[in-house]
């Protein structure tokens, strides 16, 4: 098999600026980045009144209203998700994620028709959905390393106490049932109440899919964000398990043909434009090299897609 020389590896490289770079190079990115700081800010002040005056009224459609217009500042499913990955901080906050969970569960609502005000409402179970979180300490919620056995069992708590929040308010059940729900599993290793396959609302079940895969794709301070295909790589490890495969299937399809025709990094450092996606295995695409060989990564377990380049 053909290989890239270290002259032709450092040229190729030479010659194309970071992915990161690219994206946010363009005007776009920089207007939308604003437009997101914005209602970033909104769900800050959504979230204070619902915890702070209870008995306030809320503009819930206001919100709904400007990240859905947010959302349609995304021409294509890559501009949505490559403007999430490079919106990224190291202290990404609740309301950052919960933003971020709002537009990729929208996105996922289109892929599988969802009508219009199911949409609508799906967005919302997302921009809700860790509400509860606001309520655990930030030493804990932000603690780089490893939690104790105490500090996990308050963070799973978070969901009831997002319920408790969410619960009084004239707002659509799902979204209420979303904030619960959407850290349990098909497998009933999830919590807090352990429901399994059946059990779980359907929407508390997509936005369980959008939450980690924002988590994962996220810097943290103890270690960098993984790329798409990394993602994938760990939901296809035992999503089918752990997650509707109704659902799951079409997320991470979808994700991963985004991405068709993309330059990635592999791990020993060639890289390579993706030729055709593998339906049956979706992080083993076939791929061409710098030096134009074409090669299926099936062929080759020992290689991994780890930076969109």
């Amino acid at each position: 098999m053909n290989t890239c020389s270290a002259g032709e590896l450092n040229r190729s490289r030479a010659a194309n600026p970071s992915y990161a770079q690219k994206v946010k190079s363009h005007p776009e990115f920089m207007a939308y980045q604003i437009e997101y700081q914005k209602e970033v800010h909104s769900i800050r002040t959504i979230f204070d009144t619902i915890i702070n005056y209870p008995n306030a009224p809320i503009n819930i459609h206001l919100i709904l209203e400007d990240c859905s217009r947010l959302a349609s500042l995304n021409t294509t499913t890559l501009d949505l998700f490559d403007r999430l990955h490079n919106m990224r901080l190291d202290d990404d906050s609740v309301y950052s994620h919960c933003l971020n969970v709002a537009l990729i569960a929208r996105q996922m609502g289109k892929w599988l028709r969802l009508t219009h005000e199911e949409l609508n409402v799906l967005t919302l179970c997302g921009l809700f959905h860790d509400i509860g979180k606001i309520q655990i300490p930030e030493e804990i919620l932000n603690k780089p390393g490893k939690y104790t056995e105490e500090e996990f069992a308050l963070i799973r708590q978070h969901p009831l106490a997002g319920y408790n929040l969410l619960k009084n308010l004239p707002a659509d059940e799902r979204i209420k049932k979303a904030a619960l729900l959407h850290h349990e599993r098909s497998d009933g290793s999830g919590y807090p109440q352990k429901l399994k396959a059946g059990q779980i609302e359907d929407f508390a079940e997509i936005i369980a899919i959008a939450d980690v895969y924002d988590a994962m794709t996220a810097a943290r301070s103890y270690r960098s964000p993984l790329c798409p295909f990394q993602a994938i790589d760990m939901f296809e490890k035992d999503g089918l398990q752990l997650y509707s495969p109704k659902y799951i299937l079409t997320f991470l399809n979808r994700i991963a043909n985004t991405y068709q025709n993309n330059r990635v990094l592999l791990n020993n450092g060639q890289s390579a434009n993706i030729v055709m996606i593998n339906d049956k295995r979706l992080t083993r695409p076939m791929i061409q090299l710098d030096n134009g060989s074409v090669v299926d990564m099936l062929d080759l377990p020992e290689w991994e897609i780890i930076k969109i380049i």
